[in-house]
């Protein structure tokens, strides 16, 4: 079985800033994660930036400064890798982790070249962000390729997704596929990293917390001592007073079950309810099929834009009604349209036969 970190006893949080600038800089911040009690300080090196004239990182320079944070405030150190050569500078300056980039874990070639540059590496944590795009099996075909090259330590970063709408933050959680990575790989330990889902600093806290309540294993925070100056990523940074003010607050659930009786028999509810769910879709894919009858008598199209909007519009106000919110009931709307167009258009397709 693959290394991990899963036996956690703690939350593992991993705070630092997006970019190391110069060493005074890392030095300062690292002074104050380490009196906040955190051991872990991540700082970039290399940054793999959209254009050119931006700020690419001080690349290997930056490994002293974080050695120097090691030796100085018994933290361990990690920075972002995008090649086998940074993997390699990385390694021979005793970094305890490295972690892979959004952008780097949506390219296979990318993740099998640093994959062979880890090879029977075991004394190192792997760190691995989900892809820009909504891709679980890239997701994990990015942690199955460093896995089948190393014994390294792996740990899943959960970052976000880039949609065309993320409204309200930087990046769409989509919590799901999360939770997908977490059902194929029970035995890796998940951490969230809400700065970069949130994309602004003010956002950042209620996010955290909201990871640890639906059972992250940890977080990785940007901070920096003065964000306003940062030279990337500065609208997402927290000062030294709000990570303070997070760390303070955050609280991680018990995640063992407590089954009591009162839980036991809401659960049991649940359960009834859900065959009440299904025994309705059921019926609805029947009426589908019965409608499909009727079109192909009558020459119709499968899909009625008018009455689709209809439906639409009429199970979002009963929806209201009921306290549910419109995107949820508009989602699961979505699907059962499909569904049963699906089904219909097998039906119509039969009978051509």
């Amino acid at each position: 079985m693959q290394k991990s970190i899963s036996a956690l006893t703690k939350p593992l949080i991993i705070c630092g800033p997006c970019s190391a600038e110069n060493a005074s800089q890392v030095d300062t911040i690292a002074q104050y994660v380490a009196g906040l009690g955190v051991e872990w300080f991540r700082a970039g090196l290399w940054k793999p930036r959209t254009r050119p004239s931006s700020f690419e990182g001080v690349g290997t320079e930056g490994l002293v400064w974080l050695k120097n944070v090691k030796e100085k405030y018994h933290l361990k150190v990690c920075t972002e890798v995008a090649t086998s050569k940074h993997v390699e500078l990385c390694l021979q300056a005793g970094m305890d982790a490295v972690w892979i980039g959004a952008r780097t874990s949506a390219n296979p070639f990318s993740i099998e070249d640093i994959a062979e540059s880890l090879r029977g590496i075991d004394n190192i944590s792997v760190l691995v962000k989900n892809p820009m795009i909504p891709d679980l099996k890239l997701w994990l075909g990015a942690l199955e390729r460093i896995e089948k090259q190393s014994k390294c330590k792996l740990i899943a970063v959960h970052r976000g997704f880039s949609l065309a709408d993320n409204s309200p933050y930087r990046q769409s959680p989509l919590w799901k596929i999360a939770f997908q990575l977490k059902q194929e790989r029970k035995d890796l330990p998940l951490i969230c990293d809400p700065s970069h889902i949130a994309g602004d600093s003010l956002l950042v806290k209620s996010l955290a917390q909201e990871a640890a309540n639906i059972g992250f294993d940890g977080l990785m925070i940007e901070t920096h001592c003065n964000p306003s100056q940062a030279l990337t990523d500065a609208k997402q940074q927290l000062n030294k007073d709000q990570l303070e003010d997070l760390l303070t607050c955050l609280h991680f659930p018990n995640k063992q079950s407590t089954a009591n009786k009162k839980l036991l028999s809401l659960r049991e509810q649940l359960n009834q309810t859900d065959k009440n769910i299904l025994a309705a879709l059921q019926e609805r894919m029947e009426l589908s099929k019965s409608i499909a009858q009727v079109k192909i008598e009558e020459n119709m199209s499968v899909f009625q834009a008018d009455r689709w909007q209809e439906v639409l519009n009429k199970v979002v106000t009963l929806g209201k009604e009921k306290g549910l919110d419109e995107h949820f009931v508009k989602e699961i709307y979505d699907n059962i349209h499909q569904e049963s167009i699906k089904v219909q258009n097998i039906i119509i397709n039969k009978s051509k036969k």
